[in-house]
């Protein structure tokens, strides 16, 4: 899947658009869900990717964050590289290998990429790591299932989907969605 520690340069780059959708209360990406991890994210070369420090409020054993927090995070990146692709889908499987503990509130880095597709399934890779030093602290694959044409659209409709070119948007976080300067 991936090595034990991160290429150097890999997933470094800085964004190249930030993801922006309509409030909504998704637990991962939601800005509506006040107890949620209000993800921003971001795609950049092949895959989505999020900086985080995770809140002390996800806590497992002392000090790290929960599982179930890490897997959400690398579920999250995983999917929303399907839709850089012109895919919505729904987890049909998910397995995390967590390779060190994930540290509570301080930066950590969450990315996802496609490498497969058929027809409807899709397969993606994720890795949480520590953007400060490279070090791997956990790893994904997950399959997709593809939603059909129409519901892609009526998917795409409710949330406002659309990417803002790093250059074109605001860090106003109002709403917990980073906004376009310019009504659309």
């Amino acid at each position: 899947m991936t090595s034990e520690t991160a290429t150097p340069g890999v997933g470094t780059a800085e964004p190249d658009d930030a993801i922006v959708f309509d409030p909504h209360n998704c637990f991962a990406c939601g800005t509506l869900n006040v107890h949620g991890l209000q993800l921003e994210l971001h795609f950049g070369g092949d895959r989505c990717w999020t900086e985080l420090a995770i809140p002390a409020r996800f806590q497992g054993w002392d000090g790290i964050a929960h599982g179930g927090i890490v897997s959400t995070i690398l579920d999250e990146v995983m999917a929303w590289s399907l839709v850089d692709r012109d895919n919505w889908g729904l987890t049909a499987r998910l397995s995390v290998e967590f390779k060190r503990p994930v540290p509570l509130e301080r930066t950590v880095r969450g990315e996802g990429w496609v490498v497969e597709t058929r027809r409807r399934v899709i397969r993606a890779e994720g890795r949480i790591l520590d953007p400060a030093t490279g070090q791997l602290l956990a790893t994904a694959d997950a399959t997709y299932v593809a939603a059909p044409d129409d519901r892609k659209q009526e998917l795409k409709e409710r949330y406002g989907y659309r990417r803002v070119p790093r250059t074109a948007r605001s860090a106003d976080r109002s709403g917990g969605s980073v906004r376009e300067p310019v009504a659309r």
